[in-house]
């Protein structure tokens, strides 16, 4: 028998008897999470079909992950669901650090303008997932071969050598499904993984952090603020405010690892916290409550034969720098468009060992950054702590101390620096943030934004100059820029000291080339190398 495990907020796929029935499909996703339903939409949009198994019937209470990226928003944006989530997403840029009572610093992320999207929004995860599942249903009801299956529980897994066998259990009793390929995007505790014998390792970190949302009328303005050793009579080792939307606000708390779990849970105690925390008369009313720990690690490969592992099921971060949901979304980014080209017989099956090789790059960067915040917010010994507040001191009066402070680095894109997929620069005194291997910057137009112009397909971008003809049997378009469209903005993000450029696009917006200028057969060659071909 098959049954909800934990509470909802949202019931959006519904267990359905009739959809539960056997059959072959070329993808099928274990998971209904963001990073299932992103990598599901991403493959319905290029016409492969996906399936989505998830083991309940909607999104979790709870806030739980809040803070999405300005990388994260842009691939919603091709996905359907960008527009939603910004517009009921509170947006912030600008965040402050404090050592005790004062200030020491503060930072904007998004220093500069010419940007379609925020640095990030805060958004309680129940928002975000059903924004993703409104667009899966539009994109349904459009005809894109996508389909969720609620409290579809995967309960057996077998690989033979050309297909995949699912057993699933459902109310209704057992059944079946053949896959081609399937994705897990099952969770930090993947029964997949679990299924398979398949090792997580890693790091567990002794520490634990309260979690209260509290919904209430304040005056704290649309920031992100953290405190190092705050001024609070129970002394917590650091602090964390920010605001989510419906009048909600995150408050952490850093208790240490020696605690009571219950007696920290009990509301009485997390009122007395939260009282001290905020300013004398404050009401409000407890929403949400929870104490986490965490750990780093990740896979040691996130492809094994026909199964790929994505999200959480794949790498596991520390909260601090917002790195795991948004790292999860460019997983699946970075898998759908290379699954999408290997089912259409348009590309070899190994480019799809360059999945593993481009995302357990950027999990060993998120994880290296998580770990060094988690270091830095809780010094391991005396002289370590010695040394953090003095570069707390520091920073307050002296910039060059600023970028040492670390209260968890946020999350951005990673870049596949020297990975196979690149072809070496040919524009080497280009700007060196789209560099081959390197996101894609957003960049204003006449009308519009340039990642608008750039859909889920190989572009070539052409800067002030003509762009040779390509015959490919690859998703492939050209977009030429010249004029009014050469804004300062773009200039200075593709061009730097260069009157023009080319560049080669990937499906998920990653530079895969660029020269001063190149036949058909440079570009030729640079699609071959792009897609693992011999």
């Amino acid at each position: 028998m098959v049954g909800a495990t934990y509470a909802l907020a949202h019931e959006l796929y519904p267990y359905d008897p009739v959809t539960a029935r056997a059959g072959h499909h070329p993808v099928v996703i274990i998971g209904g999470g963001p990073i299932g339903v992103a990598t599901g939409l991403d493959l319905a949009q290029k016409g492969t079909p996906a399936l989505i198994l998830d083991d309940h019937d909607g999104v979790g209470q709870g806030s739980r992950a809040i803070c999405f990226a300005k990388r994260t928003l842009e691939i919603a944006d091709r996905l359907g669901a960008g527009r939603d989530m910004v517009d009921k997403g509170v947006v912030w840029n600008v965040g402050r650090v404090f050592h005790g009572p004062q200030e020491v610093f503060n930072f904007n992320l998004l220093p500069e303008d010419g940007h379609k999207n925020p640095a990030f929004i805060n958004l309680q995860q129940p928002y975000f997932e059903k924004f993703l599942i409104d667009a899966l249903r539009r994109a349904e009801a459009a005809g894109q071969p996508i389909e969720i299956r609620g409290r579809n529980v995967v309960t057996g897994l077998t690989q033979s050598g050309n297909h995949v066998t699912l057993d699933i259990d459902t109310p209704d009793g057992p059944y079946q499904l053949t896959a081609d390929y399937v994705i897990a995007c099952d969770g930090a505790r993947s029964p997949t993984r679990q299924m398979m014998g398949l090792s997580f390792d890693g790091r567990v970190f002794e520490d634990n952090f309260l979690i209260a949302d509290v919904r209430m009328t304040a005056d704290f303005p649309t920031e992100r603020w953290f405190w190092f050793e705050p001024p609070l009579a129970e002394a917590p080792q650091s602090a964390l405010l920010h605001k989510q939307p419906d009048d909600v606000w995150r408050i952490d708390f850093q208790l240490g690892w020696d605690i009571d779990r219950e007696a920290e849970l009990d509301p009485a105690k997390i009122r007395h916290r939260i009282d001290e925390f905020l300013p004398d008369g404050t009401e409000y009313e407890l929403v949400w409550t929870s104490i986490y720990t965490f750990q780093c690690r990740r896979m040691d490969h996130f492809r094994h034969g026909r199964v790929m592992f994505a999200g959480d099921a794949a790498h596991q971060v520390s909260p601090f720098g917002a790195r795991g949901a948004n790292s999860g979304i460019q997983d699946a980014d970075n898998l759908a468009w290379k699954l999408d080209l290997v089912l259409k017989g348009l590309a070899p099956d190994t480019l799809l060992d360059t999945y593993d090789a481009e995302r357990a790059h950027g999990a060993d960067e998120n994880i290296l950054n998580s770990t060094r915040a988690t270091d830095f917010l809780t010094p391991k010994s005396e002289m370590s702590k010695i040394f953090r507040n003095a570069v707390l001191t520091l920073a307050r009066d002296h910039p060059f101390a600023r970028p040492m402070v670390n209260s968890g680095r946020l999350s951005v894109p990673c870049t596949y620096d020297d990975l196979p997929l690149n072809t070496p620069d040919g524009l080497p005194d280009g700007p060196a943030r789209t560099r081959p291997g390197a996101p894609c910057p957003d960049a204003p137009l006449v009308e519009g934004y340039l990642l608008d112009r750039l859909p889920g397909r190989f572009t070539l971008l052409a800067l002030d100059m003509d762009a040779p003809d390509i015959a490919t049997a690859l998703p492939f378009g050209t977009l030429t820029l010249s004029g009014a469209d050469l804004t300062d903005a773009l200039r200075a993000r593709y061009l730097g000291d260069a009157p023009r450029a080319l560049y080669l696009i990937r499906p998920d917006q990653h530079v895969a080339a660029r020269w001063p200028s190149a036949d058909a057969a440079a570009i030729q060659a640079a699609l071959a190398k792009a897609t693992s071909q011999p």
